[in-house]
């Protein structure tokens, strides 16, 4: 059975950080891209980054320089972290799995995680 676990949310002041991790059992991250996710109270769910199963990564405009996605093979864990956090990072973060990362693009992953809620205080 596969399972994705976030953790690392929490309540931080503008400007503060946080690592957000999504730890997996059942799938090898490493050969599946993995995206992160948030959706803010009354907004649709928007992909924040991705990295490919080949490493590579893309954010979108609002997060680049902030935030960074990247993976630990050998713990099956893919972390985010979150730096210079503004009051308009709050969401609930969630991470995804797919072998394909068009996938991930159009929001249809095989395989996410409950999420871990990340509020900024301005």
């Amino acid at each position: 059975q596969v399972q994705l676990v976030e953790s690392g949310g929490g309540l931080v002041q503008a400007g503060g950080s946080l690592r957000l991790s999504c730890a997996a059992s059942g799938i090898t991250l490493s050969i599946n891209a993995i995206g992160w996710y948030r959706q803010a109270p009354g907004k649709q769910r928007e992909l924040v980054a991705t990295i490919s199963s080949g490493g590579s990564t893309n954010y979108i405009d609002s997060v680049k320089g902030r935030f960074t996605i990247s993976r630990d093979n050998g713990k099956n864990t893919v972390y985010l972290q979150l730096n210079m956090l503004k009051p308009e990072d709050t969401a609930v973060y969630y991470c995804s799995a797919d072998p394909l990362i068009v996938h991930l693009r159009a929001g249809v992953g095989a395989y996410w995680g409950q999420g871990t809620q990340v509020t900024v205080s301005s």
